[in-house]
């Protein structure tokens, strides 16, 4: 049986108090908001002297119109599900979180926490006396990692579903520390890093994101697992495009991810869209061009070659989706998932 390790556990009543709370003593503090804390913890990935839970904090279970839609960080992924201003306005954010875990983790799981969730690896997410085995990894307590041996950095891959999503929509999120308030576009809250992932300081709380206005915009999400539920992303694409009356693709952003330590925008496919309309030679080569950001390494499941080919094709399966074709029938077959597109 893995145990947890001792710390201690502090539940702030207000955001205010919960900063507070960490500015004491960030470095050896840890937010707990719905996510794979106390699993990390177990295997000693993660040994923090002290958790602060977010749960009772109101101010993060709010939300509020104006101009877009401001979501609290600490609703959790069942909540946004239920909420119908994102299932009608927001649908790749609608479409990721509804296939997060199983529904008594979305219970629990909130936007916040999926949103700031650790890398994962295959060397990595073993129990304690798996990785000593092996001599430990770079990201927990060695100095190699085990998924290229030469690499200066840590290549552990972000497996976020909500982030893809809502860099494809545009969103911005909210940073709060006893030192004031920042808000970062969800594209710079992440580098390329499987160790320093985040750009959130230690002593920052996310509290809220915020989702621009949604008039004339079409969004939905793609997830590949080896299963129908449950399974974190071995590869997604989100994909978000404002299309004119005309059938002229004004704006487009696709956003890849699983397949890096941080989702990776397809900047080429994206521009190459643009003042096209969305026929089926257009689809073809902006999944050929967003398919050259895929990269994956042999650090996540099935075979790395597979998972850039695929990716390919799920980025054609978005694009046709948004097009308006009846992608039903290649959803369940492929990506396992019955849901329907929504915008």
């Amino acid at each position: 049986m893995m145990r947890l390790p001792h710390f201690r556990y502090l539940a702030p009543r207000s955001l205010e108090e919960a900063a507070k709370l960490l500015a004491s003593n960030p470095n050896e503090t840890m937010l707990l908001a719905g996510d794979r804390r106390p699993p990390n913890m177990k295997r000693r990935q993660q040994t923090p002297k002290t958790l602060l839970a977010l749960r009772r904090v109101p101010e993060l279970r709010a939300i509020s119109n104006g101009t877009g839609l401001t979501l609290g960080s600490g609703l959790t992924l069942t909540e946004l599900v239920r909420e119908p201003r994102v299932a009608k306005r927001y649908g790749a954010l609608w479409q990721a979180a509804a296939q997060i875990a199983t529904p008594h983790l979305r219970n629990m799981g909130t936007i916040g926490g999926n949103l700031c969730l650790d890398t994962r690896c295959n060397y990595y997410d073993q129990n304690y006396e798996w990785r000593k085995a092996i001599d430990f990894c770079m990201k927990k307590d060695g100095d190699i990692c085990w998924v290229a041996t030469s690499s200066p950095k840590c290549l552990a891959v972000s497996s976020t579903d909500t982030a893809p999503a809502l860099m494809a929509l545009g969103a911005k999120v909210r940073l709060v520390s006893e030192r004031g308030t920042r808000d970062v576009w969800v594209s710079d809250l992440y580098q390329n890093d499987g160790i320093h992932y985040l750009t959130r300081r230690a002593d920052e709380i996310l509290s809220q994101v915020w989702l621009p206005p949604a008039e004339g915009w079409k969004s939905c999400y793609w997830k590949l697992r080896r299963r129908g539920s449950f399974d974190f992303p071995v590869l997604s694409v989100a994909a978000a495009l404002k299309i004119d009356k005309g059938g002229i693709v004004e704006q487009a952003s696709v956003v890849l991810g699983a397949v890096a330590s941080r989702p990776l925008a397809a900047a080429k496919a994206n521009a190459d869209l643009v003042g096209k309309k969305l026929d089926d030679e257009a689809i073809a080569r902006a999944a050929d061009l967003a398919s050259e950001v895929a990269r994956p390494m042999d650090n996540t499941d099935f075979l790395l070659g597979w998972r850039k080919k695929v990716a390919r094709d799920f980025v054609g399966f978005a694009l046709r989706e948004l097009r308006g074709d009846d992608m039903r029938a290649i959803r369940q077959r492929y990506a396992r998932q019955s849901l329907e597109a929504v915008s």
